[in-house]
């Protein structure tokens, strides 16, 4: 499942200037029958009709070797989760000059969770890349929701 960036470009330049854009990015760490780890990158772009009707969603996955060691704190995952989520903002960023967007990462702030070891660097990270203040958990519901729901297809 990819993305086709022309493709979506043009459904987003047909849109109203009131639609909304929300980029989101997942992953998940899968074994493999042979044993091996891998990562399955889980990225989306939501676009919100007019802001306030339904949506369409397009979505791809990419899969990676796993080489993370600290399984508790997975930051070098979740730091390759948001370079690949920043990349595709910037694949479309010519386009979003006039409009809504947000980039969502599947990133809690809160020390339980082992995502909150990239929170800080993360932010940092889509500000200087991207010049957009990034939304974490719990309002980043186009990550942790519906980037999530793409390994149910």
């Amino acid at each position: 499942m990819r993305i086709d960036v022309e493709e979506v470009k043009q459904f987003i330049s047909n849109q109203s200037k009131e639609t909304k854009i929300y980029f989101g990015a997942d992953s998940e760490r899968i074994r493999l029958p042979d044993g091996k780890w891998v990562v399955d990158y889980l990225l989306i772009i939501a676009v919100h009709y007019d802001g306030k009707h339904g949506a369409k969603v397009f979505g791809e996955i990419q899969r990676a070797p796993d080489y993370e060691r600290k399984l508790d704190r997975p930051k070098m995952r979740l730091m390759t989760e948001l370079m690949k989520v920043a990349e595709l903002y910037l694949k479309f960023a010519d386009i979003l000059e006039d409009r809504l967007v947000e980039i969502h990462l599947d990133l809690n702030p809160l020390e339980i969770h082992g995502s909150s070891c990239a929170v800080n660097e993360a932010i940092g990270y889509i500000k200087g890349i991207c010049g957009i203040d990034p939304k974490v958990k719990p309002y980043s519901w186009a990550a942790s929701i519906v980037a999530d729901r793409l390994k149910e297809l």
